[in-house]
């Protein structure tokens, strides 16, 4: 096969970043090694439906993911959801990347557990699997049950092996992960407090939070 012919294994993870964490990070780049991911993209979310309104700005946002994978060969960002003036759907993401990829290129959506259990709520949720797999974070705590919806799709569509994936969309899949105990919440929480946050958030990400005055508890 030639190297114009190679099949991409190009992830997506969504989320507001607000702000990127380690946690995040950690999470991201264990998919992609552990998928083989040619590239695994962080991608901000604008104004999430199903979300709290973020608290600082997009911009900010966006800056803070593109400071915290700088330097880091398989991480990338994907700004096109804040570049919309509406709501950010997962669907119509979907569709405008694959409509970058080549057709045999693989796509994986990487959702948390309690993410995935949500589907059934988000817009046009049944077409999904046309554009992409999707990759579910297990944790060895989650206790959410699956609504019935879910439960028929898994039975179709599910793969015990996540890479024996194959062709570029269509199955469900689970890679397991001890996520890092780490929140945006908690962050913002002690940034609000007038707290250290050192550690819990890259270095580079740290410095733009201290340099923007950003999370400050209001005067």
């Amino acid at each position: 096969m030639s190297k114009a012919q190679a099949v991409r294994r190009i992830g997506i993870l969504g989320g507001t970043f607000d702000p990127v964490h380690i946690g995040h990070l950690r999470s991201a780049l264990e998919v992609a090694e552990f998928m083989g991911l040619d590239e695994l993209r962080l991608l901000p979310n604008a104004r999430p439906p199903h979300r709290d309104t973020p608290q600082v700005a997009a911009e900010d946002r966006l800056a803070m993911v593109r400071e915290a994978v700088q330097g880091v060969a398989c991480l990338s960002v994907d700004a096109r959801e804040l570049e919309r003036d509406k709501p950010s759907y997962t669907i119509e993401t979907l569709e405008s990347i694959r409509a970058e990829l080549a057709d045999n290129d693989q796509l994986f959506l990487v959702l948390g557990w309690d993410a995935f259990c949500g589907l059934p709520t988000w817009h046009r949720w049944e077409e999904l699997l046309q554009h992409c797999h999707i990759l579910v974070l297990q944790r060895p705590d989650a206790d959410v049950e699956p609504p019935d919806e879910l439960r028929n799709l898994l039975a179709a569509r599910s793969e015990s092996d996540p890479a024996a994936m194959s062709g570029p969309a269509g199955n469900i899949s689970f890679v397991w992960q001890t996520p890092l105990a780490v929140s945006a919440t908690q962050i913002r929480q002690l940034l609000a407090s007038g707290k250290s946050v050192r550690f819990l958030v890259p270095d580079a990400v740290l410095a733009y939070i201290e340099a923007h005055e950003l999370y400050r508890a209001p005067n």
